[in-house]
Formats: structure tokens, C-alpha cells, sequence
């Protein structure tokens, strides 16, 4: 005969609704308690009836997250700790890629919404005019764009951005060039206009090249222009472009370094596997991604007409070895 969850709380000595928060939503519980209520529901082989729950409360214990492209190294941090974060809760992580097609993310999202508890959508591409109706598929967080009266979870680009340039000119480089995003980016529209403020308080030069699409490829072509250019020292829109950058480079003969400083976005793994170690400003993936389940659950247990949070994560830089003195 199979334990019950009446069984587990009278092994306890606690009431069923304890029990129940322990194992559903631990986070309710006290750790002490917590503890000793899993330990034993599983010595008694407890198997919560997910179903019979589901039914009970009108939920899926379903999370839904889209993101723009699952192969882009800034994406895979965010999805490990949403599915991380959501395991924890008892919950589980339905994921759509839309490959970069922002025309799908508004379809793809309703489709899902019907099968989720609620939605969290990375660094959407839907254009502003259309925002809203992705804004209605309640609950919703977005992460990496801001919409007044939407739940978000915001990663700040001016504390980040303003560092690399005081790195930059405190090596005495005076042109900076900035490789910009994709045009329907919010990220790029935030870059763009801090290393455009920070440039002008530190005094330097800057020119501007692009949109590039967030591709190794992208950073390849760019690298003509970017010598062509003068510059002694350049930010690229993200960890992708940056390395095309400085593989080209390197296939020129033109050192990155000490011919050259490169500064990518977003310290990807593969950031510090490059030769030389890229310098980029951190983005923080995780920790964006994590606060976003949080988020997405309690809005989906809050009243229709609750504020909808907003959490404002800060960025910083890595310094590594493409940044060096200004030659000569």
C-alpha cells in the first residue's frame, strides 16, 4: 500500500500542511524542519501524487522560458540556474529557442502559457509595438528588457561598461571603437548609450561600427574595419564578436594586446579560454535567472493587482589579457 502524505505527517508529528510546504515549496518551512520532514518521508518511500496536486491547486508545476538562442554562450548560465532555482521549488522547466526570429516569440509564448504556471522570457526580441500583448501572458517576468508594469529582472550596463572605459584610457587609449548589436536589441540600445556617456566623462573618441548579429562570424568581418579604423582599443557587443575579432586579428599579424585592446561583453566560459584571456564585463547570468523563478512563482500566488517586482542586478569587469597599454 502506498505512504500517504497523512502518513508522512503523522511519522512527524506534524499537520499535513506543514508536510505538504515542506516537500512543495521548502522555502515556507524552517530548515530544521524541512530536513527532518524530507528524511523521513523518504525512508517511508513517500511518492508525492503530482497529478492529484496539480488538479487540486489549478496548476502544472510547469515553468515556461524562451530565449532567443539556445547556443549563444550568454543563455546557457540563465537556463542552468532557472532549471536549478525551479527544481528546488518542485517545479519544472518547459524551454522554446526561438533562434533569433523575434516574429516567433509572441506565438510561441501563448502556446506555452497554456501549458505553464507562468512564463520567463530572456532578452526578448518582440518589437516595442507588440510588447504589450507578451506582457499580457500573466505571470510573466522578463529578464534582460524593461517594460513599465511588467515583472523584470534588469542587468545594468552602466557600472560595467563605465569600468572598461576607465580600464581603457587609464592605459592611455584616447580612440575607443564600439562593435554594436543587433538593432531590435534593448541589451545593445543600453550598451550603446553607456559607452557613449562613459566615453565622453573619461575625454576619449568613439566610433561606432555595426549592428553585428551576437556571431563569432560577425566579429570576423568587423576586424578590417576596426584597423582600418585606427583605433587603438575596441568594446565589442559581446563575448561572440569579440573573439571573431581578435581570431582575425591574429591572422593578420596584429597582436591582441599589445597592438590592440579588446574588451568583449558578457565573461562566457569560453572568455577565458581564448589566447590571449579575454577581458569582458561580467553579466550576471545566474544569479538573473534564479531571481526570475522567484519572481515568476510568487506572481503566480499574488493577487491579480499586485505590483509587479522589478530586480536590478549590477555588472563589473574582468580584466584578462587582451587589454594592454596603448602601443607606443
Amino acid at each position: 500500500m502506498s505512504v500517504t502524505l497523512a502518513d508522512v505527517a503523522k511519522a512527524t508529528g506534524l499537520s499535513a500542511s506543514t508536510v505538504s510546504r515542506a516537500l512543495s515549496d521548502p522555502d515556507k518551512v524552517n530548515p530544521s524542519t524541512r530536513e527532518r520532514v524530507r528524511k523521513i518521508a523518504r525512508d517511508m518511500g513517500y511518492v508525492p501524487n503530482l497529478l492529484a496536486r496539480s488538479l487540486t491547486a489549478g496548476r502544472n508545476d510547469i515553468v515556461g522560458l524562451i530565449v532567443p538562442d539556445i547556443a549563444n554562450p550568454f543563455f546557457p548560465p540563465i537556463i542552468k540556474a532557472v532549471q536549478a532555482r525551479a527544481t528546488s521549488k518542485g517545479k519544472t522547466v518547459l524551454i522554446a529557442d526561438v533562434d533569433e526570429h523575434p516574429a516567433d516569440e509572441l506565438h510561441r509564448a501563448r502556446v506555452m502559457r497554456k501549458r505553464v504556471d507562468g512564463l520567463i522570457v530572456v532578452s526578448p526580441r518582440t518589437p516595442d509595438d507588440q510588447l504589450a500583448a507578451l506582457a499580457e501572458l500573466r505571470p510573466i517576468v522578463f529578464v534582460n528588457r524593461e517594460l513599465p508594469g511588467t515583472a523584470s529582472v534588469i542587468i545594468e550596463n552602466s557600472d560595467g561598461m563605465r569600468e572598461a572605459v576607465e580600464h581603457l584610457t587609464a592605459l592611455g587609449h584616447r580612440r575607443i571603437g564600439y562593435l554594436n548589436g543587433p538593432r531590435r536589441s534593448w541589451s545593445n540600445i543600453q550598451r550603446q548609450n553607456a559607452v557613449r556617456q562613459a566615453c565622453a566623462d573619461q575625454g576619449a573618441e568613439l566610433v561606432e561600427f555595426g549592428p553585428f548579429e551576437p556571431q563569432i562570424q560577425a566579429g570576423v568581418r568587423a576586424a578590417d574595419l576596426v584597423h582600418a579604423s585606427g583605433m587603438t582599443a575596441v568594446i565589442a557587443y559581446d563575448d561572440m564578436i569579440a573573439l571573431g575579432l581578435m581570431a582575425r586579428l591574429n591572422e593578420r599579424g596584429i597582436r591582441v594586446g599589445p597592438d590592440i585592446s579588446v574588451i568583449g561583453i558578457d565573461d562566457s566560459p569560453m572568455s577565458g579560454m581564448a589566447y590571449p584571456t579575454l577581458t569582458s564585463i561580467h553579466v550576471p547570468g545566474a544569479e538573473a535567472g534564479a531571481a526570475a523563478v522567484d519572481i515568476v512563482l510568487d506572481l503566480a500566488d499574488a493577487p491579480d493587482d499586485a505590483p509587479p517586482p522589478v530586480r536590478q542586478l549590477e555588472t563589473r569587469l574582468i580584466v584578462r589579457g587582451s587589454t594592454s597599454p596603448v602601443p607606443g
